[in-house]
């Protein structure tokens, strides 16, 4: 929640205060709907925890689609490379919660679902599902997994070891590759050029 706060005013999708809060109240609702787990499936939990997810994605998309443009039409954070790389790593960080969020959120009907037990055919297939003698009985993938998906997709523009099985899921594996790989490079290049 603290992202919006760091980046530059421009790249912020309105006031720097209103994502936060935003997410904040939206945060409370979801805590007051279902205190304790997420494991309390509702209608109006659901949407909450969609839109929740959803408006971290604009943020973070508006905020990328407003670095690039930067990028390739010149911008106040692009001459200087040190705020370049600092811009670029907070949005690039946020990419990456964002992605792990909407994974988290949507595989296998969400978490409230999967805490129930996992799905027949998972959207997204975990080492563990795949070979269950490598982990503990009743293993299911938790954030921290999804976190990882998301990093390791962001870094190597393809499945590690999580195999998207899905379309969704590789559609929207591909669409954080493309972003990623966009964002990292025009930055790389940019700052090489402000060094020389």
């Amino acid at each position: 929640m603290a992202l919006p706060f760091l980046l530059p005013e421009k790249l912020s999708l309105g006031p720097a205060w209103l994502i936060p809060l935003l997410v904040g109240a939206l945060l409370i609702a979801l805590a007051i709907g279902d205190p304790g787990r997420i494991d309390r499936r509702s209608r109006i939990l659901r949407i909450f925890s969609i839109g929740l997810v959803l408006l971290l994605i604009l943020q973070s998309g508006w905020s990328t689609t407003q670095l690039v443009l930067d990028l390739i039409h010149g911008g106040p954070e692009t001459n200087d490379a040190t705020l370049l790389f600092t811009t670029g790593a907070l949005i690039w960080i946020g990419n990456n919660i964002a992605f792990a969020l909407l994974y988290w959120e949507v595989d296998g009907g969400g978490p409230a679902v999967r805490a129930h037990g996992m799905p027949k055919y998972p959207d997204l297939a975990f080492p563990g599902q795949l070979n269950p003698q490598v982990v503990p009985p009743e293993w299911r993938p938790v954030f921290v997994d999804y976190l990882y998906l998301s990093l390791t997709n962001a870094l190597a523009f393809s499945p590690t070891d999580v195999m998207p099985l899905a379309h969704w899921a590789k559609f929207t594996m591909a669409l954080q590759s493309i972003v990623s790989v966009a964002l990292l490079s025009l930055i790389i290049a940019r700052a090489v050029n402000v060094f020389t």
